[in-house]
């Protein structure tokens, strides 16, 4: 019998590393160079345990057995991937609009 919820551990596995991971490291570049107003050092405060909770959840969600809990999971787990996206993004553009 085949996994229900095999693509959507896939998928979330790529949104965690791809919408979550790197957008953290890139905005923590951009405020360690200098490169963005240091403003935007407080919505790390924020994002970055959004992120490492959506890590959390999706490693629990991909390696789980019932595929409900897993599914669960792995949902959340893309859910705060979005919320700290636009957290961190849309922070960062509307901090950058307003100081500009």
């Amino acid at each position: 019998m085949t996994d229900a919820i095999r693509s959507l551990r896939w998928y979330a596995g790529l949104a965690v590393v791809f919408f979550g991971v790197l957008p953290a490291v890139m905005v923590t570049l951009l405020v360690v160079r200098g490169s963005t107003p240091g403003s935007v050092g407080l919505l790390l405060i924020g994002g970055i345990p959004l992120v490492l909770a959506a890590l959390v959840l999706a490693v629990r969600g991909i390696v789980g057995t019932d595929p409900a809990v897993a599914g669960r999971q792995l949902n959340l787990s893309m859910a705060f991937v979005a919320g700290a996206d636009v957290l961190m993004l849309g922070g960062n553009a509307l901090i950058r609009m307003a100081t500009s």
